[in-house]
């Protein structure tokens, strides 16, 4: 017997917003995150010089509480904090060993990683003066292993370090550990710093935006035939997963149900995606949902602005799901948040579902005449929906796919 999901709780740090408030103001107004980063002009190679940072202040933290949390750990924790007092949760909730953690991002903290190895340097390849906690800061599950000792946190943990679909995957096992009885509870998410060794990977693969370095607004451009590539952001956003009757029991507002998840591996390329691989994620997560694809309402891609990852996923959606459906890449204004990409645009595709609007894809004037013909969102507009799809895709073929219902 499977058990229902809900959402109960949200929290949410993004480069266009912090409440859930700004954030839709943002996707209807158009106000972008993305903006030039000075200080990236002086990096040697490095070619692109745009990021989506986060406006806020994280230095409610003591100095205890900072020695294991780089400021990935301080987006995690700041935006459960926030998930958590929207639940209307006591400690004694999420103290209980029926709540758990399924929470991600790409890696631990990149400055923590870089002081690390700079301290093994300076010590001549020795250990002399290298900081231990510099390593709990950058290892690979150090968002749900703070969360787990900053909240007390003593059910299951599920770390989900896959890069892109961190935050998407922490949602999706998040959802399934209340649905097949393992919880009753979850805190679930992703969340990612910005920092210039993010950009410059996705430099060094010719894929990220070089052309409008001095035109922030104008990029990425997810599906346009001139886009360049992507643009890297940071953020966080934690969903509070609650079993359906324990929600309704405690009389807790509930902002969605989950109604499905597909997770599926391309097994065929580390960094170029597969159609195939793709749409049966799509496929698995209507399966899990037992709904057909003419039921979904909305797509939230999740469209990069590179040029083989819009091209691909636009196919593998005419494939799965239809041409009909309106589809958007919310990306266009947040920038990519890597690992806190599926976590932030599960939240947008909720707000859509809450607030009854299709986002629009910002920066999409011209469709590439190769990317598959589909009902993509040109003007953001009221539109009346019942469910949505989210999905997410990552480096070494890793697929997800969301379905989100209206209570």
């Amino acid at each position: 017997m499977t058990r229902r999901v809900a959402v109960t709780g949200v929290g949410v740090i993004s480069p266009i917003g912090s409440t859930l408030k700004d954030v839709a103001e943002s996707l209807t107004k158009g106000r972008s995150g993305v903006h030039v980063q000075e200080a990236w002009r002086s990096i040697n190679g490095l070619n692109t010089f745009l990021g989506a940072p986060v406006d806020q202040d994280l230095s409610g933290f003591t100095k205890k509480e900072t020695r294991t949390m780089g400021r990935v750990g301080q987006l995690a924790v700041s935006a459960t904090q926030v998930a958590l007092k929207d639940a209307g949760m006591s400690e004694s909730d999420w103290q209980s060993i029926r709540c758990g953690i399924a929470y991600g991002s790409t890696q631990g903290s990149s400055q923590a990683l870089i002081e690390f190895a700079t301290q093994i340097m300076n010590s001549g390849g020795g250990l002399n003066g290298v900081r231990p906690t510099n390593y709990i800061k950058f290892m690979s599950h150090t968002c749900a292993a703070n969360l787990g000792t900053f909240f007390g946190v003593r059910g299951r943990i599920v770390t989900t370090c896959s890069a892109c679909t961190s935050g998407s995957q922490g949602v999706g096992f998040g959802y399934e550990s209340i649905k097949y009885g393992m919880q009753d509870i979850m805190i679930a998410g992703g969340a990612e710093e910005l920092h210039y060794t993010h950009a410059g990977v996705f430099d060094l693969l010719r894929a990220t935006s070089t052309l409008y370095n001095d035109r922030p607004d104008a990029t990425p451009r997810p599906f346009d035939k001139d886009r360049d590539g992507l643009v890297v952001a940071e953020g966080a956003a934690t969903l509070i997963l609650e079993e359906w009757e324990h929600a309704k029991k405690r009389d807790a507002t509930i902002y969605a149900e989950v109604l499905g998840y597909g997770t599926t591996c391309d097994g065929a390329h580390m960094t170029s995606p597969q159609k195939d691989g793709m749409a049966s994620a799509m496929a698995v997560a209507l399966a899990d949902a037992r709904i057909p694809a003419t039921q979904i309402d909305y797509i939230n891609a999740h469209a990069t602005g590179t040029q083989i990852g819009d091209y691909t996923e636009s196919h593998a959606t005419l494939s799965a799901i239809g041409d009909k459906t309106p589809i958007s890449s919310t990306k266009g204004i947040t920038g990519h948040a890597l690992g806190a990409a599926g976590s932030l645009e599960s939240v947008i595709s909720i707000l859509a579902l809450r607030e009854q609007f299709l986002p629009k894809n910002y920066n999409l004037e011209t469709l590439d005449p190769e990317c598959a013909k589909l009902n993509y969102v040109l003007e953001t507009e009221s539109r009346k929906l019942k469910t949505v799809m989210n999905n997410n895709f990552a480096f070494g073929g890793v697929n997800t796919s969301l379905i989100f219902g209206l209570p």
